[in-house]
C-alpha cells in the first residue's frame, strides 16, 4: 500500500486533531483546545520554520502524523531535531507508514543541513521500539523532568 507524505496544510485540520488525540489518548494525557489551535497554527505557519508537522495518507485516508521541531544546541554549531510526536492509526500499524514518517523527517533535517534527529519513548512501547531499535540508535540517556 503507498504511503504519502505531506507537510500539514490548514485543510488538514480534522485529520490531524483526530490522529493527534489518539496519540495523546496512547500516551493518557490531553490539551486543552487553546494547544490544539495554536499547536496547528504553528505546524502549518510557513514562517514559523522551528516548529513543523507532516501528515501521511493511504488510499486517500490520513494514517499517520509527525511533530518535529529544529533548536539549537550548545555542543554543535548547527541545528538538531527534535522528533516530539510520533503516530500511526491502529489500522495502519505494521503497513511502514512509522518507518516513511521518521525517513521524512531525515530528510527534512538534512534538507535543513541539521545532522541529528533524536526522540523519546516510553520503555514500555515495544511496537514502537522495534521500529526505533532498526533506524535509529537507542542512547543510555535518561529523562528527568520539573
Amino acid at each position: 500500500m503507498e504511503t504519502i507524505i505531506s507537510p500539514l496544510c490548514h485543510a488538514d485540520e480534522s485529520d490531524w486533531r483526530r490522529l493527534w488525540t489518539g496519540y495523546l489518548e496512547f500516551y493518557e494525557t490531553g490539551v486543552s483546545e487553546e494547544v490544539y489551535q495554536t499547536t496547528f497554527a504553528r505546524l502549518c505557519d510557513p514562517d514559523h520554520l522551528r516548529q513543523n508537522g507532516l501528515i501521511a495518507r493511504q488510499e486517500g485516508r490520513a494514517v499517520g502524523l509527525v511533530h518535529y521541531i529544529f533548536h539549537p544546541h550548545n555542543w554543535r554549531v548547527e541545528d538538531v531535531c527534535y522528533l516530539q510526536d510520533l503516530y500511526a492509526d491502529p489500522g495502519a500499524r505494521g503497513t511502514g507508514v512509522g518507518r516513511k514518517l521518521i525517513e521524512a523527517v531525515y530528510d527534512a533535517a538534512d534538507a535543513n543541513g541539521t545532522p541529528s534527529v533524536y526522540w523519546m519513548t516510553q520503555d514500555f512501547n515495544e511496537t514502537a521500539r522495534r521500529l526505533y531499535d532498526r533506524i535509529a540508535t537507542l542512547t543510555p540517556f535518561i529523562k528527568y523532568q520539573r
